[in-house]
């Protein structure tokens, strides 16, 4: 269960709604079921009147254990309530339980049940990516499915510690990192060959022999061998200085200097550990932090600390072994996973990831040695992360209750929406929703509007009417009782009178009344400090310039108009980077790319003659008749 729809005048109104009558019904329901039940491993969900998942299950045995939710004298609170709001369930039975442990995380990812650990943030990770698919490969920054032919690295905590490390590694290695399109209409070196990045193989300065040499170097040194890479550089710095060739052993020395500032960079190394990640989980406050480090070739890739979703009651290591299931949904698992707690069915678990994996993945708590101080280092800064948030929620916390009295909410806000426009003109016109709660920014709840009425774009006003009818209709529709907590505690609106004035027809028109209102006006010479408010009962009021609620609602205000630039500007881009070639039925990205590669650009093939179209590798003389045609008839 979300923490802020735990603390919310929702969830304890839930509560406090319980009965035994209520607990009662849910078992007669729950029994219903087992009279059809095998004895065999499979997956269940628990499901409210509305048909929403309240809880996702895997079992040894699904008789057993969906009889044990009517033996109410063993269960807590929790899931009292949870038996309380069952009204039905469904079952999927499963071939081993193995099959039951991936198909559990899967869905709860899918569906993200109220009573299960939730994941908050499941991005993935980004990785280097050395191409395979050209003769020159190309070092670049990847992310998603690994579909395109090379080979793979990671994964990195974050895209900064990806871009750092591409970074040195073109200082080291000298690849490059241009997109084929580039590379195939260079015709003299390129910014990066100036500043020693690149060997321009685009115009021909080094060939395929010395190319793949710096490839070869390049991953060896990323699967794990930078001692012999390095050794290597040192015996060529060594072999040009005593040829005299001091300029060639100024570069090796260079190179050196590169790759040992990749390694001073990973602070937290042990010897022989190989692939592996590792978890530390540290729970305070009813909440849990969970610290991943990852190492790749015994090298450390960086860390992130994670917050999961998960009723207060539950016990660090229950929540970092439903944590972890769902971690490896989507990625692949290193052959060790070092954990600070043990939990249940790691073998199960080490099994499953195996599976998916492909290889044999062992999971185990260290008791002593590198590892075990590997593991205590991570808890450490588990436990600092924690206090950070725990200091932030307060801080915000505190934030959110100077926000009601400053507009007499009667009550702190749970869910603070904010709504900016973006547009040039009119043109590529978006709008956009942040939300702020007690945990801060909930970026996973953030929401673009691409305008659609013509009308609207360009009218801030009607833009704001669109995106708020948008809005409040899909609400209306898909939370109609808000006992989801998808619905704001209060609007702040970019703008002024007018702003406000939209908005409130909107939500009158859509029978809307108890959703506080607040439009953000910039003072008389729109400096900062000076905004006025305009509230929805008609009062205008100011803060002081050293309220500290002041400068949230300024935060608060920014990050909308940040996000609504963002959405703009990738729109705008998005449609600059459009080809003649995408408006042609039948080119798919594989012949979209031949084509550009081949001609250079869409402008030119748009003026190709039939015979240069049949000439292209990958275009037959079907497709090649029918993009002749397509823009002969413009």
């Amino acid at each position: 269960m979300d923490e802020a729809e735990t603390d919310s005048e929702a969830g304890r109104a839930r509560r406090r709604r319980v009965t035994a009558a209520d607990i009662a019904s849910g078992v007669s329901i729950i029994a219903g079921y087992l009279k059809t039940l095998p004895h065999s491993a499979g997956v269940y969900r628990m499901l409210d009147a509305k048909g929403d998942a309240l809880y996702v299950g895997k079992a040894r045995d699904l008789k057993r254990r969906v009889t044990s939710y009517t033996q109410t004298g063993k269960h807590p609170a929790r899931l009292l309530r949870m038996i309380a709001e069952t009204q039905q369930m469904e079952f999927v039975v499963t071939r081993s339980d193995v099959e039951a442990l991936l198909l559990e995380a899967n869905l709860i990812k899918r569906l993200r049940p109220r009573y299960n650990v939730l994941l908050r943030d499941d991005k993935t990770f980004p990785q280097i990516l050395i191409t395979g698919d050209h003769r020159f490969p190309q070092i670049t920054k990847h992310r998603g499915a690994e579909s395109r032919k090379g080979q793979y690295f990671g994964p990195f905590a974050s895209a900064g510690a990806v871009n750092r490390t591409i970074t040195v590694l073109q200082r080291a290695f000298l690849l490059r990192n241009c997109s084929d399109a580039v590379f195939s209409n260079r015709t003299r070196p390129c910014l990066q060959y100036q500043i020693k990045r690149c060997t321009a193989p685009c115009v021909g300065f080094v060939d395929d022999e010395a190319y793949g040499r710096q490839v070869s170097d390049a991953v060896a040194f990323l699967k794990g061998e930078s001692d012999a890479v390095i050794g290597s550089f040192k015996k060529r710095m060594q072999e040009a200085s005593d040829a005299m060739e001091f300029e060639s052993a100024a570069r090796y020395r260079d190179r050196i200097r590169a790759l040992a500032a990749i390694q001073a960079h990973q602070d937290i190394n042990v010897s022989g550990l190989g692939d592996a990640d590792v978890f530390a989980a540290h729970q305070d406050g009813g909440q849990t932090c969970i610290q991943v480090y990852f190492f790749r070739g015994g090298r450390n890739y960086g860390s992130r600390a994670y917050f999961p979703s998960h009723d207060r009651v539950l016990e660090t290591a229950d929540v970092l072994g439903a944590f972890l299931a769902q971690f490896y949904d989507a990625k692949p698992a290193p052959p060790l996973i070092l954990l600070s707690h043990a939990i249940a069915e790691s073998g199960l678990l080490g099994e499953a990831l195996g599976v998916k994996s492909g290889i044999k993945v062992q999971v185990s708590v260290p008791r002593r040695g590198e590892k075990k101080r590997l593991i205590d280092h991570a808890q450490d800064n588990a436990r600092e992360a924690m206090g950070r948030r725990l200091a932030e929620s307060a801080t915000q916390a505190r934030l959110l209750d100077g926000l009601a009295e400053a507009f007499d909410l009667g009550q702190r806000p749970e869910r603070v929406e904010v709504y900016d426009n973006s547009h040039i003109s009119g043109t590529d016109a978006v709008g956009a929703m942040i939300v702020a709660g007690p945990d801060g920014f909930q970026k996973n709840a953030y929401r673009k509007f691409t305008i659609k009425s013509a009308e609207a774009a360009g009218d801030d006003f009607a833009m704001m009417r669109e995106v708020l009818t948008r809005r409040f209709t899909r609400a209306l529709k898909e939370d109609p009782e808000r006992t989801e907590g998808t619905w704001p505690d209060l609007l702040l609106i970019d703008g002024g009178k007018g702003q406000l004035s939209a908005v409130m027809e909107v939500l009158a028109d859509l029978g809307i009344e108890d959703v506080a209102i607040v439009a953000v006006a910039k003072g008389p010479d729109r400096n900062a400090g000076r905004e006025r408010f305009f509230l929805r009962d008609g009062r205008e009021l100011s803060l002081d310039i050293k309220d500290p609620v002041l400068y949230f609602l300024q935060r608060l205000r920014d990050e909308a108009h940040r996000f609504a630039i963002g959405t703009h500007r990738a729109k705008r881009a998005g449609r600059i980077g459009a080809s003649p070639i995408d408006d042609v039925p039948g080119i798919g990205p594989r012949r979209k790319k031949a084509l550009l590669m081949h001609f250079g650009s869409g402008r030119a093939v748009t003026k190709a003659g039939l015979a240069d179209l049949e000439a292209v590798e990958g275009i037959s003389k079907a497709v090649a008749k029918r993009l002749y045609d397509h823009f002969q008839s413009k």
